[in-house]
């Protein structure tokens, strides 16, 4: 399928749309928790910044969803924000059910560039999806939260896998659409894209005060994963979750790239570490 055409447009939109998933936060099977595992879970302290996070995501596709003049791709788009809002009405009803004390972040004005304001979300889910998929499954492994309540907030994971490959195929299809750009252009937009989400993320590890649920919650899940681990996990956890996609669509592919690159370095510096003393 030539990335770009009309068929490549049906299909990264439609099989979009066709995936939704309908359910009602309020109404999800919460489990009972014990106390252990209830006070596990209160003494998380980034559901403020989670919430306000969903939110702005959704807030910022749905305005530009709405600037949008196909009518096929508005209607995914529009579909997206409506995930991203329920994502955060997933949070609030666990908030609500396991009575987690929390305060509420204001929610960022929407971007004058309403275009950029989608794309940074997109490339900045990209980064984040990868890294959730392999907390998930740590998170999993591990027992730090029971299993009924994995199994219950699993679909905010799911959908993001959907959401980041309806946006790659998005912006390959919306930049060939706009300027007819060949691969290495379109490359090279995306590593600016991701350097800038990048960035801002690295601006939360630089914040004196913690407030990014990012570095806030890895501070807070005390389960010991090396590096290596890590990488090994995420890397294995987005390659299945990604192979439930249609062949003819495009993956995200620079953060697993990166990620591999990263694991074989970890893997070379702990076969010869250097001798004591050198």
């Amino acid at each position: 399928m030539r990335i770009g055409s009309e068929a490549h447009k049906e299909l990264f939109c439609r099989s979009f749309i066709a995936s939704h998933r309908e359910f009602d936060p309020e109404k999800l099977p919460w489990p009972d928790l014990d106390d252990a595992a209830l006070e596990r879970l209160q003494s998380l302290p980034f559901w403020g910044e989670a919430v306000a996070t969903e939110q702005e995501a959704g807030l910022k596709i749905l305005a530009y969803g709405e600037t949008v003049g196909d009518a096929l791709v508005r209607e995914a788009i529009t579909l997206q924000a409506a995930e991203e809002m329920r994502h955060a009405a997933v949070i609030d009803a666990l908030i609500q059910r396991y009575d987690i004390a929390w305060s509420a972040r204001p929610i960022a004005p929407l971007p004058t560039d309403l275009e950029q304001g989608f794309v940074d979300v997109g490339y900045g889910e990209c980064i984040d999806s990868f890294f959730a998929f392999g907390f998930f499954e740590i998170a999993r492994r591990s027992g730090f939260f029971p299993a009924a309540l994995l199994t219950v907030v699993a679909p905010i994971l799911e959908e993001e896998a959907r959401h980041i490959v309806f946006f790659v195929n998005w912006e390959a299809y919306h930049q060939h659409q706009r300027r007819g750009r060949v691969a290495p252009l379109r490359a090279a937009r995306a590593l600016r894209y991701y350097t800038r989400a990048v960035r801002r993320r690295l601006g939360v590890f630089r914040n004196a005060a913690g407030t990014g649920f990012t570095i806030r919650g890895s501070q807070s899940v005390a389960v010991d994963v090396s590096p290596t681990s890590l990488l090994e996990i995420c890397l294995q956890e987005n390659a299945k979750r990604m192979a439930d996609f249609d062949a003819d669509l495009l993956r995200p592919r620079l953060v697993p790239a990166l990620a591999r690159v990263a694991l074989r370095s970890l893997s070379t510096f702990t076969r010869h570490p250097r001798h004591q003393g050198e």
